[in-house]
């Protein structure tokens, strides 16, 4: 029969830095918290609020929300890499 490694319930955890990668960018419209997400860790799909296309499950992406609205979790925008990094550069496409 196989051994469980199984923690004790008293038994203490660190998991580390929730979000390691996580950085904050200032632009001229204000602080953003910035996330970068690899590809395994990448689920679903989002929309590109820059090129407002589809970026499908398993994509490297980034995830950005405002500094001031850090707990309010529905206004974080899964954005392409590139689109996040020209989005100082152009207007956000709203076509749909």
């Amino acid at each position: 029969m196989g051994r469980k490694n199984r923690r004790r319930p008293d038994e203490a955890r660190d998991l580390g830095p929730t979000y390691a990668s996580r950085t904050t960018e200032t632009h001229p419209d204000g602080a953003w918290i910035v996330q970068r997400t690899t590809g395994a860790a990448a689920t679903k799909p989002y929309r590109c609020p820059g090129c407002d296309q589809m970026i499908p499950p398993a994509t490297p992406h980034v995830v950005a929300f405002r500094a001031d609205d850090e707990r309010d979790l529905e206004n974080r925008r899964h954005w392409h890499t590139p689109c996040w990094a020209a989005r100082d550069r152009r207007a956000p496409r709203a076509g749909r």
